[in-house]
């Protein structure tokens, strides 16, 4: 599966991937941004595939549904119900802490919209779980996925915020005008 997944992804898209996912560190959360597309979903999954690593997913609880629920469980995905307040973030927590390996990617904007600031679960859960950060781009501007080194939150909220705003400068998603 790894080899298909690369050929999709670079022989046939044309994407290219400046380093892999990190394989010596078993538990960490990824961000990928900018999310302006469902286009998004099958470029993460195919780059996630050509890496072998598994990196779980959370996505609204309508994906999870008939018929194609039981593909999206299969990718590694979990429904999640975002109409009410459910101690998300401890719940997940609670699962990094039961596991002995376990990669969770996260869209830190939590929708496809354009936002001015972003969701902090992600943030709150690598703290929570004491797990790095690992920021990932899916940049459609130059067909590229730039992959970080770990990054482990401080206890300054504001200056690791501007780390990852570093990080995604510059970057295009599909739709550009809501990144």
């Amino acid at each position: 599966m790894k080899r298909f997944a690369s050929f999709i992804l670079f022989s046939i898209l044309g994407w290219k991937m400046d380093t892999n996912f990190p394989i010596n560190i078993k538990k960490y959360v990824v961000i990928a941004a900018p999310h302006t597309s469902w286009v998004d979903f099958p470029i993460a999954i195919l780059s996630r595939m050509s890496s072998g690593i598994m990196i779980h997913y959370i996505g609204k609880d309508s994906l999870f549904r008939a018929p194609f629920g039981f593909f999206f469980r299969a990718l590694g995905g979990t429904p999640v119900d975002r109409s009410k307040k459910n101690k998300l973030v401890d719940a997940i927590i609670d699962i990094f802490n039961s596991k002995t390996e376990f990669r969770l990617a996260l869209s830190p904007e939590g929708t496809r919209k354009k936002v001015e600031r972003w969701k902090t679960g992600f943030y709150f859960i690598a703290k929570g779980a004491n797990v790095p950060i690992v920021m990932v781009t899916l940049d459609f501007g130059n067909k590229q996925i730039k992959i970080s080194e770990p990054y482990h939150t401080t206890d300054d909220m504001d200056r690791d915020f501007q780390v990852f705003s570093s990080f995604y400068e510059n970057v295009k998603g599909k739709n550009p005008e809501l990144s």
